[in-house]
């Protein structure tokens, strides 16, 4: 009787401890919450535990919020074309929208493509550009410095304009000096990782999370032959080379895109020789600005990143009907994506998305065709070829 009722129990005590098991695994399978890619669009609101004014910006863009993208691998906020009126120490009010929607995309990373400051003006005195510079620092630097968020970027014609004289020498030599003492102060310090500070900021590198950039003079036209050496040594180099991927930041573009600068002189001179050097040393992206037009486009292997303007004189783009645009861009980079980087950008003004759809298929400046960075020259149309090359030629349509 005794042994029949110690079966009889541990099979109750067997059977029981399956059940409690079963249950604890169907609890906890119940209440946890799956881990979200990094890359999925959530949809859900991120207005919690934002700065009031971020949240007050975020509320702007309306019932269905300001759009979140799916993040990558590494995020960068890119900015250009901040200035105002010669000599101005104030900013358009996009430039500090701009600044205060950060908190939002929580970005690894800023970078500016140039004209930081209004100079470029002979008769600013010495005063005034220290002036601008500490405009700069209160809208731009200080609360970058404050959120911990590294700066890289790319001097302009209007911070330290690399022009000169019929003598050689520099046309705004005080404006490169005082940019320099700006960003040499060690209060100033963009907090970036470098590599080679040694002509800082005018001709530089640095890495972040796996990626090296290059920031060379691109606020004139030319890039002296010293200096192209330099470039592609540092392109060649260890640093670069094992890098995961490659930036280049300049001021002026390859190729022309907008209307107003459409010219010799607002495009890097020999634009095509310095992208296949580019391709050669494996750079993906080129970012640039000054032409205050957004377009997201390629040639040859090289993306080119064409920045909006966030500042004073948005300009339309040379071909489409888009009118002009203030914007900036959210770059999220996928180390194990084909494309490797995904854009989205925004009209700062309203918050809407701008679209590749909205933009013209490809551009035709005065220096060569260049193609939307999701279509392929061999996706033109016969008609559009033709287009191209009655308006610059056979040789400037071809996009090898």
């Amino acid at each position: 009787m005794r042994r029949r009722r110690f079966f009889i129990f541990a099979i109750l005590g067997l059977a029981l401890s399956i059940f409690c098991f079963a249950c604890t695994s169907i609890n906890r399978e119940a209440t946890q919450t799956p881990q979200t890619p990094v890359t999925q669009q959530t949809n859900k609101p991120r207005v919690a535990n934002l700065p009031p004014e971020t949240e007050a910006i975020v509320k702007s863009a309306g019932a269905n919020g300001l759009f979140d993208p799916p993040r990558g691998d590494v995020r960068l906020a890119v900015i250009s074309d901040l200035n105002s009126a010669y000599g101005s120490t104030d900013y358009d009010p996009e430039v500090d929208k701009g600044i205060n929607l950060l908190p939002f995309w929580q970005p690894d990373m800023v970078v500016c493509s140039g004209d930081m400051v209004a100079g470029q003006k002979p008769s600013l005195t010495e005063a005034q550009i220290k002036a601008m510079w500490a405009a700069f620092d209160v809208h731009v630097a200080a609360p970058l410095r404050k959120a911990n968020l590294p700066y890289g970027f790319t001097v302009g014609n209007h911070d330290a304009s690399s022009a000169k004289g019929v003598g050689g020498n520099f046309l705004f030599q005080q404006e490169r000096d005082l940019a320099s003492d700006y960003w040499n102060n060690p209060e100033h310090d963009p907090g970036i990782e470098f590599i080679d500070k040694n002509e800082f900021p005018f001709f530089y590198t640095f890495k972040h999370k796996d990626i090296f950039f290059m920031a060379w003079d691109g606020s004139s036209h030319i890039i002296p032959p010293e200096k192209l050496a330099w470039i592609e040594k540092a392109l060649a180099s260890p640093e670069a080379q094992q890098a995961k991927m490659r930036i280049l930041l300049s001021h002026l573009p390859l190729y022309a895109v907008a209307i107003g600068r459409d010219q010799p002189g607002d495009v890097m001179e020999n634009a095509d020789q310095l992208r296949v050097m580019l391709e050669k040393n494996n750079v993906h992206t080129y970012i640039s600005g000054h032409h205050h037009a957004y377009y997201p486009a390629h040639r040859g292997k090289l993306q080119l990143l064409h920045m909006g303007i966030l500042g004073s004189g948005p300009r339309p783009l040379v071909d489409g009907n888009l009118p002009p645009t203030k914007a900036i861009t959210v770059v999220d980079i996928n180390f194990n994506s084909p494309e490797l980087t995904t854009y989205t950008t925004y009209d700062i003004r309203t918050l809407k998305l701008i679209e590749n759809e909205q933009l013209p298929r490809f551009l035709t400046g005065h220096n060569g065709i260049v193609l939307r960075r999701d279509v392929e020259y061999q996706d033109l149309k016969p008609e559009e070829k033709a287009t191209c090359e009655a308006k610059i030629g056979v040789k400037l349509c071809t996009n090898q």
